[in-house]
């Protein structure tokens, strides 16, 4: 756990998805770590609404807002609206996406456009955003949510370890470019976390993971939270995977 509240402090960290599942505990760590907080959601948001209501009362600032962040203008909008209400984005953990686990057979190209836009084109779009506050400033963390699949093929479906492969890519091409300019750009890759995304699938089983058991959310939000606090740390991917998985 990230114990300094003043690490972030004066910082605006926007966490796209950061109503639920993993997304809502990094939103959780990164406002405990002393940042300002913009969430955005695509839908449920009564959710995003119950996370507002949480940080408030602990004297938190926090933003919330309706967009899909693979829509450039709802990403445009959305980036001006954070600007006006906290100022610009100096933290951005790129966390909204899908699974949608498809056979090989059953991927259809409605299936493939459709995780491509959600999981890859809008970790684009979002970065595109918010970069130009963060080189005006010299200072960024841009931390991406891949997945093990990009390592192991996963239990999703080859639309989804294609999309979360591209973060991998879009993660070392970010960050050569930038590490001179005080951005730092990483990927944090989870595997069988505890989360309402995993419930569905069987294949989503603990015997798969050598340490015994699924992964909680917290584990990941405190990578999360380490890297967004570090400043020599870039072009990695960080594997949050009880062993699956060993670089």
């Amino acid at each position: 756990m990230i114990e300094n509240t003043s690490h972030l402090a004066g910082k605006v960290a926007l966490i796209t998805g950061g109503n639920r599942g993993i997304g809502r505990t990094i939103t959780l760590a990164l406002a405990e770590a002393g940042a300002d907080i913009a969430l955005s959601y695509r839908g449920r948001e009564s959710e995003a609404l119950q996370v507002r209501s949480e940080l408030e009362s602990r004297g938190h600032r926090c933003v919330v807002m309706q967009a899909d962040v693979s829509v450039v203008a709802d990403v445009s909008r959305m980036i001006g609206s954070i600007e006006e209400s906290l100022g610009g984005v100096s933290i951005l953990v790129n966390n909204a996406g899908m699974s949608s686990p498809r056979s090989i057979e059953a991927v259809t190209e409605d299936d493939w456009d459709k995780i491509i836009a959600v999981n890859l084109k809008s970790v684009f779009l979002v970065t595109q955003a918010v970069l130009p506050y963060m080189r005006s400033q010299k200072w960024g963390r841009i931390i991406n949510m891949t997945s093990v699949a990009i390592q192991l093929g996963g239990i999703v479906g080859p639309h989804y370890a294609a999309s979360k492969a591209g973060i991998w890519g879009l993660t070392h091409s970010y960050a050569s470019k930038l590490a001179g300019e005080g951005i730092t750009v990483n990927a944090v890759a989870p595997a069988l976390i505890d989360t309402e995304m995993i419930a569905g699938n069987p294949q989503a089983q603990p015997e798969r993971i050598p340490v015994g058991r699924l992964g909680s959310p917290q584990e990941v939000a405190d990578v999360v939270a380490m890297l967004a606090c570090n400043g020599y740390i870039t072009g990695q991917t960080i594997n949050v995977n009880g062993g699956l998985y060993m670089s």
